[in-house]
């Protein structure tokens, strides 16, 4: 017994004496100090196991064995080394041929190994053998050697030895691999999530036509995702030892989700998904792929169901329809389904795909552009142009309006282009129409917008009134100089005057003092005249600067009067235009509400004592030069 004790000792022990283990140096694998056996630091899976096969193949086994370290540093993954001893058992004992013989074999069956435990006696060599019992830790070496090297139920095994009877049972199992997870996105921001509670608002009281955050806003650098690491699963072990390999997760990159708007940042070991611009963000369903954009985009319409009223600050653009009372406000909005609801932009274009039907489309600045029909609807915008291809029953108000057919509408725009009208009320400075008639028992008016300019004819008028009085002070004065100047001794004077200093005429002494004389006695005259040539050239001064005010009011006028005018192509029944006056200096008529151009448009055909119009033929009109409404 103690030559094989050395034997083992030599091949795989240090000895540490009283040192104790937490101060043995880094060395063998197996360290045996004065209270048991170690794992020495440094030692990894595969050189503990080498070192614990060697134990057994040299007929040893261990006492006091700690089964589950056993496995956990035997089979377990250790990627890197242990970085202290760890106690494994309290000694190692040989393993002695008689004991061997006590242990039956073992039987497999799909990875399960079944024991038939029952009493067993020690052969002595004399008389009855005495009644013994087995032990686990050399139930271990037993099963190694008979190929059974992993996954003993500690146990189960110890409880059977322990009830000395007859017992078949299942002592060791195969450990089947755990595959690994698959890599996941996992949400980083809490703002990514839509809140769909009722909008509160600044009194407490909450707005239950409204969500309290539909669609998500983040700002720029804001990390939206992050990649979960797939994991390598963990690793199975057949009975005799041999490791079955995990499969591991499927892996994911993060550039599947990335959208316009996103980009990828690696920081501390992890992959995000981070915003590259403030706005919204928006997620396609089919292709999971998250943007972050200026514009909204939302596929599943507009209703108490979806979204509620919406209130946003950036483009919209919605694929489904817009249900009746709902309101949609943005800046930039363009909805491909049908509308019911309101529509309200503070700027940009509102396009409606399809029709609008009871609803309204209201821009503060921007045009507005209908795919379908509008019918019974309100088309507003205060600048910016209104596209219809049929409008029916609606109110229509603009900068500029082109529809392809109007019926029963009330329009009123500075120029409108319309290719069929029937029962309509347009007013416009500019009106062209291909075909225009009534419609049942609703008359087609016209309505030329012309701009009151009384105020401008005025200054126009009076600007020429005072230079016609100018110009008639001019006359008087000229001609009180030319009855001064016709007087004959003043003429005298004046022509000798003249001939004397031209040097035609050379006097004497005597016709000098005669001179003298006469100049004295036409010098009052000659005084008067001058004071009436002054007076004359301020005149003139005066009538040319009146008639300048007067053309440049008169050109004022022109211009705020501008270029009015309407043409109907074919007139289809009776059809009457008008003469609307309007205040060139209050807001423009397409400012109007609603209801302000329906009253406004249908009482005025009340009125006003119509300009032209007609049954047949064709409709082209201008105001006279001049004319004030």
């Amino acid at each position: 017994m103690a030559e094989l004790m050395d034997e083992l000792s030599d091949k795989v022990l240090a000895t540490a004496g009283d040192q104790g283990a937490a101060s043995t140096p880094p060395g063998p694998v197996l360290v045996q100090c004065d209270d048991g056996v170690f794992f020495g630091a440094g030692s990894t899976a595969q050189t503990c196991q080498d070192a614990v096969a060697r134990i057994f193949a040299s007929g040893g086994h261990f006492t006091g064995l700690d089964y589950d370290v056993f496995l956990r540093h035997v089979f377990g993954p250790l990627p890197v080394p242990i970085e202290g001893p760890v106690r494994l058992a309290a000694g190692i004992e040989p393993f002695i041929p008689a004991r061997r013989a006590l242990y039956k074999s073992v039987r497999i069956v799909q990875g399960e190994a079944h024991y038939c435990f029952e009493p067993v006696f020690l052969d002595a060599g004399a008389g009855r053998p005495p009644a013994v019992r087995l032990s686990f830790d050399e139930f271990v070496a037993d099963m190694w050697a008979k190929g059974i090297r992993f996954g003993i139920d500690a146990d189960a095994v110890r409880a059977a030895i322990a009830g000395g009877r007859t017992l078949r049972c299942v002592v060791a199992r195969r450990r089947d691999p755990v595959p690994g997870q698959d890599a996941r996105v996992a949400e980083v921001a809490d703002t990514l999530h839509r809140s769909n509670a009722p909008r509160e608002l600044p009194g407490g009281r909450l707005d239950l036509h409204s969500f309290q955050n539909r669609f998500p806003q983040v700002a720029a650098r804001q990390r939206l995702l992050r990649k979960v690491p797939r994991t390598a699963g963990t690793t199975g072990f057949e009975l005799s030892g041999i490791a079955i390999a995990a499969p591991a997760g499927r892996d994911v990159e993060l550039v599947t989700v990335a959208g316009p708007g996103t980009v990828i940042e690696h920081a501390d070991g992890t992959d995000y998904l981070v915003a590259a611009v403030q706005g919204f963000v928006s997620v396609d369903h089919r292709s999971a792929r998250v943007s972050i954009g200026a514009k909204i985009v939302n596929r599943d319409g507009v209703s108490t169901r979806t979204t509620g009223n919406l209130q946003l600050q950036g483009d919209y653009e919605e694929f489904g329809e817009v249900q009746e009372k709902r309101i949609v406000e943005g800046a930039g909005i363009t909805i491909h389904g049908d509308v019911f609801g309101r529509i309200v932009s503070r700027g940009g274009t509102i396009t409606l795909r399809r029709n609008l039907m009871g609803g309204a489309a209201v821009n503060a600045d921007g045009d507005i552009r209908v795919g379908g029909v509008a019918a019974n609807a309100v088309l507003r915008t205060r600048a910016g142009e209104v596209h219809v291809l049929r409008a029916q029953n609606c109110v229509i108000a603009g900068t500029t309006v082109h529809i392809r057919h109007a019926v029963n509408c009330e329009i009123v725009a500075d120029t409108v282009v319309i290719g069929c009208a029937t029962g309509c009320a347009i007013a416009a400075r500019h009106i062209a129409i291909d075909i225009a008639g009534p419609r049942k028992q609703n008359e087609m008016n016209l309505f030329a917008l012309v701009p009151d300019t009384a105020r401008h004819d005025a200054e126009v008028a009076d600007f020429a009134a005072r230079a016609a009085a100018y110009g008639r002070l001019t006359q008087r004065h000229t001609e009180a100089i030319g009855e001064l100047r016709a007087r004959q001794d003043v003429r005298g004077y004046l022509a000798l005057a003249q001939r004397v200093r031209q040097g035609e005429v050379h006097l004497t002494p005597p016709q000098l003092a005669l001179f003298r004389k006469m100049a004295a006695k036409a010098a009052p005259v000659l005084q008067e005249v001058g004071k009436l040539t002054l007076a004359a050239r301020q005149a003139r001064s005066q009538q040319v600067a009146m008639g300048e005010q007067a053309l440049a009011a008169r050109r004022r006028r022109d211009a705020l009067a501008g270029d009015v005018r309407c043409q109907v192509g074919q007139l289809a029944g009776e059809t009457q235009l008008r003469i609307l006056a309007v205040d060139p200096y209050a807001a423009p008529a397409w400012h109007m509400t609603s209801q302000e151009v329906r009253a406004r448009l249908r009482g005025a055909a009340q009125q006003h004592a119509p300009v032209a119009g007609g049954s047949a033929g064709a409709l082209a009109w201008q105001p006279p030069s001049g004319l004030t409404p």
